[in-house]
């Protein structure tokens, strides 16, 4: 069997969940809006009155409206969405960069809540639970054994800030059951993954989506990281799909020096706005690389374009994913809301990097497939550009508009083509749950272990690489890792210490073998 045609459903299925979260969100007036009005209005109102009234079966007046609004929406763009109240809590609780809980990451092992790891200095931490012990109980919720949906485990474990909940924990390493008590505290979501050095004098910040806490997050960083030494900066904005477009843009101004062009939007009476910098920026002199792949939308392409169109820094990996619009939020009343596209934004050159959607929504978030079988993503020349949107850099370099942020140094993606879903699988939650389970089996043999002494123990034999290809094989996976025998268990070494020492040292073992940080460092 052809090894791309067998891999190709595998990765357009995960880059296909991935685009269809890409979006710009910034705050809607509260003010209440009508989506329709006049005779139009009443049309459709005395269609819901005449169904309600006279049709012969009962219906569900909420979902036939749910599939108006999203009716009309699909004849407008990709980014204009409708999100119903049973996801908007879940959107809004994401951008808002905190929520109420107990704070532990867990996962459904077999049919136990098993606790990876609690949130270090959450609730749950404080409170002595541990990784590897299973959550029974939530006061008297039995949570084992019924297969419950993640949200209606969030829920019973969510609750008031202050607010205390009892758990019934079992501890497999030490076969005992026990009761705790939690007080809900206000548990982080962080949106900087990472902040470690690359090496002696080179800073990396890993950004994961623009939220309302990212550029507090990402100003933290930045100073702890110059206090280590760091003259230079990676930001990584690899499948980081966007968010709120002003926290990019002061993340730029930090990183700009007074007056220079962050970026442009144009509504639809052709008003525009233009943001430039300000003085005092925490790192305008240092050397600046920006790091992007096909995943990267809306604010990473506004905080990439910034840098490159100023000449500020170096744009390094793939062709971004090309969305140059803009949309404000509308709440709807019943807990839904509806993300209206109402202006383009252009980068500081004057350039939109927006891809056209004239073949509708599928075909436009399901591009990867065309990058995929163009070759664009293993070669630079491969690129399909329109030649005709040209525009200059500050200095005068030529840059392209019409379809993402085309890099100034490109990456391919690692392997040969056709095993893209080896290094991918590496770094999903695949790799997580079978780390844990290895752990859950002996925590003991673990225990004290630093960071070398991890790596040695899983680098230095094939014992947990044979075992992974098996757990692999048992849930349906058959991958070439025999070609990247030594890349697999390094991966394999990066998440047993994530899982036991910490995000910290993940990093900093993962960046040692990143090709795109490796371009970096060469320079």
């Amino acid at each position: 069997m052809n090894i791309k045609k067998a891999y190709l459903p595998v990765l357009l299925a995960v880059f296909m969940a991935i685009g269809l979260l890409l979006g710009s969100f910034l705050n809607f007036p509260s003010e209440k809006r009508g989506l329709i009005s006049g005779s139009n209005k009443s049309k459709l109102n005395k269609l819901m009155d005449f169904i309600e009234s006279e049709y012969i079966d009962d219906v569900d007046a909420d979902s036939i409206v749910d599939l108006t609004v999203n009716s009309i929406l699909e004849k407008l763009d990709p980014h204009s969405v409708y999100i119903d109240k049973s996801e908007m809590e879940e959107v809004a609780q994401s951008m808002k960069g905190d929520f109420v809980g107990i704070g532990v990451n867990f996962y459904m092992y077999k049919d136990s809540v098993a606790v990876i790891k609690p949130i270090p200095g959450g609730p749950s931490e404080k409170a002595g639970i541990k990784a590897g012990d299973r959550i029974l109980y939530a006061n008297n919720d039995k949570l084992y054994g019924r297969k419950l949906p993640n949200d209606s485990l969030f829920s019973k474990l969510k609750g008031a800030e202050g607010s205390k909940i009892t758990l019934t924990v079992y501890r497999k390493s030490e076969n005992k059951k026990f009761k705790v008590a939690v007080t809900r505290d206000v548990v982080p979501i962080k949106s900087v993954d990472a902040a470690v050095m690359a090496n002696p004098t080179t800073g990396y910040i890993k950004i994961n989506r623009f939220a309302e806490t990212t550029y507090d997050e990402f100003k933290e960083s930045l100073k702890k990281l110059k206090a280590e030494g760091a003259k230079a900066l990676i930001i990584d904005l690899r499948d980081n799909g966007g968010g709120y477009l002003e926290k990019a843009v002061e993340i730029a101004d930090d990183l700009l020096k007074d007056d220079l062009v962050i970026v442009k939007t144009k509504n639809k009476k052709e008003r525009e706005d233009i943001t430039y910098a300000t003085g005092g920026g925490l790192f305008e002199n240092g050397k600046v690389y920006v790091l992007i792949n096909e995943n990267s939308a809306s604010a990473s392409e506004i905080l990439a374009g910034a840098i490159q169109d100023n000449d500020r820094g170096t744009i390094v990996g793939r062709r971004s994913f090309g969305k140059g619009l803009v949309q404000r939020e509308m709440p709807l009343g019943d807990g839904s809301a509806v993300r209206l596209t109402v202006a383009r934004y252009y980068t500081p050159s004057g350039r939109s990097i927006q891809r056209s959607y004239a073949n509708g929504g599928d075909a436009y978030f399901n591009e990867f497939e065309k990058r995929f079988e163009n070759g664009e993503l293993y070669a630079a020349d491969s690129i399909k550009i329109a030649d005709t949107l040209k525009f200059k850099t500050l200095k005068g370099r030529t840059v392209y508009g019409g379809g993402g942020i085309i890099p100034d140094v490109f990456v391919p993606l690692e392997g040969e083509h056709g095993d893209e879903a080896v290094l991918m699988i590496m770094q999903s939650g695949v790799v997580s749950y079978f780390v844990f389970e290895q752990l859950d089996g002996n925590r003991k043999e673990f225990s004290g272990l630093n960071v070398q002494q991890l790596t040695d123990k899983v680098i230095n034999t094939d014992k947990y690489y044979t075992i992974f290809g098996k757990y692999l094989s048992e849930n349906g996976l058959i991958l070439p890792l025999a070609k990247y025998k030594q890349k697999v268990k390094y991966y394999l070494a990066a998440e047993f210490a994530r899982q036991l020492v910490g995000d910290k040292a993940y990093y900093q073992m993962l960046l040692k073998e990143d090709k795109m940080v490796k371009a970096v460092l060469k320079k």
